[in-house]
């Protein structure tokens, strides 16, 4: 009988592990069936893969450096360190966030006001190989059924000079947020190698911005002769012809100071020494200290570019270009790495970030850079890499450079006799207008969040 009672109450004892067992699955399976269901709150849910956030504890303030930079707003010099503005418009509200950069062209023209078209007629640029230059196309394009562009505008072939196309674009940028509008600029009476000089426009487009809460800084190109000596000539003609408008966009240093800003397209080209002549205080023709002085943001393209624009001078450091791997600086895995050198030596970080990429309308051999735009997922991703450095401000390559196909410009579907364009379907025409808009207010939440 004893042995049986043991049976028994072993077989008892089994019975209730079994079913505690059977309970504590259950109940695992119940909480991550919950977890599941729950929706992410702080939008980066989709963070891309090996994308992590840097910078230190999440609640700490990030500390001016010896240079002053901090991040900020027009409005800031009113006493207000906020970054966005928000007005009304009917019965919508709108943020515009000025650390929000945007790239912008104003090199376009058409017969309507030009006599002629510019730019849309570009020439396809030959491989400096013979060899591989002799196996595609050359010429030009043939406007307006055949354009420089692999999408097509919304507006047709248009002309910057027209104010009606000045009024739409600001408010296709508006809609979008982004608050500064980064104006591609040449000296007067200077353009680049396929255009014509257009620098009397920038009046109507700081009065333009204007009308729609937004900021113009500018963003100087390479040009013959360009040099420490002229960029100095330059910065005096920018800031004593448009400095006072009240859409000229500056940048509060934390010493209280407010400063223009501005982009120098291929610094590079510029040895470092020269630069430091200008951008450095002891220098032969220093702008520091003086009326002119500002914040300049240099070109990264190679890794090495980061130490000579330590020793140029500059302020900071900005990417540009659109296309993930084409170089060191555009390509997201080296921003960590960027992002810290800039961090050590007190210079501002500015990832720019695109919608896709695609050049082959005027550089038919260079497929290869092509990125695609996913519907948008390219996009997002690029947006995801610069928000996990914890930039200050973020750049947008571009609102309306057709040719390399980063606009994020209204386009529409559009086939002719010899061309079928690329476009936005199944999204509508303004598709990366709103996803500007959704991620630039993702960008300040989470940046309130940094800063805090």
């Amino acid at each position: 009988m004893t042995g049986d009672k043991k049976v028994v109450t072993m077989t008892r004892l089994r019975r209730k592990a079994l079913v505690a067992l059977f309970l504590f699955t259950l109940f695992i399976f119940g909480t991550m069936m919950g977890l599941r269901t729950l929706k992410p709150s702080d939008g980066f849910s989709d963070m891309a893969p090996g994308l992590d956030f840097e910078g230190g504890h999440p609640n700490r303030r990030r500390q001016p450096d010896s240079k002053g930079l901090t991040a900020s707003s027009p409005r800031s010099q009113m006493g207000n360190g906020d970054t966005k503005v928000v007005f009304t418009r009917s019965d919508r509200e709108y943020s515009i966030f000025y650390d929000v950069h945007i790239f912008y062209y104003l090199w376009y023209g058409a017969p309507s006001m030009d006599t002629k078209y510019i730019h849309w007629d570009h020439v396809l640029v030959p491989h400096w190989d013979p060899k591989i230059a002799a196996s595609h196309a050359q010429g030009k394009h043939l406007p307006p059924e055949d354009i420089a562009a692999s999408f097509y505008p919304e507006l047709g072939p248009y002309s910057s000079r027209d104010p009606v196309v000045l009024e739409n674009h600001m408010s296709q940028i508006e809609e979008a947020a982004a608050g500064v509008v980064v104006l591609s600029w040449y000296p007067p009476g200077v353009a680049d190698d396929h255009g014509e000089p257009c620098e009397d426009l920038v009046p109507a487009v700081l009065d333009a911005a204007h009308r729609h809460s937004l900021k113009v800084a500018f963003h100087i190109q390479p040009y013959k002769g360009r040099t420490e000596q002229t960029m100095h000539d330059n910065i005096r003609y920018i800031i004593d012809k448009y400095g006072k408008h009240s859409a000229f966009y500056r940048f509060q240093l934390s010493t209280g100071r407010v400063l223009p800003l501005f982009y120098v397209y291929d610094s590079y080209l510029t040895p470092s020494d020269s630069w430091a002549e200008l951008l450095t205080p002891k220098g032969s023709h220093t702008v520091r200290g003086t009326p002119y002085d500002g914040v300049f943001v240099a070109l990264i393209v190679e890794e090495r570019h980061m130490s000579d624009i330590l020793a140029s001078g500059f302020d900071g450091i900005y990417t540009y270009f659109a296309s993930n791997g084409f170089s060191f600086g555009s390509s997201h895995q080296n921003w960590k790495v960027i992002k810290a050198f800039c961090d050590t030596n007190n210079l501002l970080f500015i990832p720019s970030v695109g919608p896709g990429y695609v050049d082959t309308a005027v550089r038919p051999w260079n497929n290869h850079n092509t990125r695609n735009r996913v519907n948008g997922r390219y996009y997002e991703t690029s947006l995801q890499a610069a928000l996990s450095v914890r930039p200050e401000i973020v750049t947008i390559t571009s609102f309306n450079q057709w040719h390399e196909g980063t606009q994020i410009e209204r386009a529409v579907p559009k086939k002719t006799a010899t061309r079928l364009y690329l476009d936005y379907l199944p999204n509508q025409p303004e598709h990366y207008l709103e996803l500007t808009r959704q991620w630039a207010e993702d960008f300040n939440k989470e940046k309130d969040k940094w800063l805090m």
